[in-house]
């Protein structure tokens, strides 16, 4: 089956992430992570791109990029060539590192994109291992030049500070991330929600005891529903469900 054409962004800005193939990890020390950014750096100007965030994760990528003159498909396969080059060689293997393709979302206003720039700055924060990633985050405050700071900085006239307290905000943001690879589409989460409310709205779990409550989050996850898709089903909060 051919592949489905990328939703293009009419803003040209977008969620992209990356995953090692079969889960694996993609960096096992900083070395490799400084490999990933510096290639970042590197074909920034060549292709006239942007990059507004990233989360360099031991298995995935966050990125949140302005596309330049060319496709963000060229600009991506270039740099994701140029880092298994480096990775192969390092640790003596061959073949893929990344599975397929990556993934993208558009982002198309500015409350979505300080959603996504949000989520992607606390995506190691949600696994509680916030010092063991790379984020774009000290950049805000020491610019390394990887990331455009302006761009951003620009919704907060300017002021650094509010913009790192509204990154570091607790919320319930959902947004594009590895657990929704691989999983149910959309329309298989509602009919599974469904089912297990007995034809009931499925938000009439909001009224249920916490021990029912549970077991049902509990069996819409075994059953390959997401985070993101429980919340958008349930109205029920990111923390909540992840709890569970």
């Amino acid at each position: 089956m051919p592949r489905l054409a990328r939703e293009k962004s009419n803003s040209g800005i977008y969620h992209i992430m990356v995953r090692g193939i079969n889960r694996q990890d993609i960096f096992h020390d900083e070395a490799d992570r400084a490999a990933y950014l510096g290639r970042l750096l590197r074909y920034q100007p060549e292709h006239d791109c942007q990059i507004h965030a990233y989360a360099l994760m031991d298995n995935h990528i966050h990125v949140l990029m302005g596309e330049g003159g060319e496709d963000i498909s060229v600009t991506m396969k270039k740099i994701g060539i140029s880092y298994v080059s480096y990775y192969n060689a390092k640790y003596e293997r061959c073949g893929h590192l990344f599975q397929d393709r990556f993934r993208s979302e558009k982002v198309e206003d500015d409350a979505h994109f300080l959603t996504v720039s949000r989520y992607i700055h606390q995506n190691p924060v949600k696994i509680g291992r916030m010092i063991d990633y790379w984020t774009s985050y000290p950049e805000y405050v020491k610019p390394r030049g990887i990331i455009n700071t302006d761009f951003t900085l620009a919704m907060f006239d300017g002021r650094s500070a509010a913009l790192l307290e509204f990154l570091a905000m607790d919320n319930d943001d959902m947004c594009m991330d590895i657990d929704s690879i691989g999983h149910r589409s959309n329309d298989e989460a509602k009919k599974i929600a469904d089912s297990l409310l007995d034809g009931k709205d499925i938000r009439a779990i909001q009224a249920l005891d916490r021990k029912n409550r549970n077991r049902i989050l509990h069996t819409m996850k075994q059953r390959g529903l997401t985070i993101r898709q429980i919340g958008e089903l349930t109205g029920l909060s990111k923390g909540v469900i992840q709890r569970v």
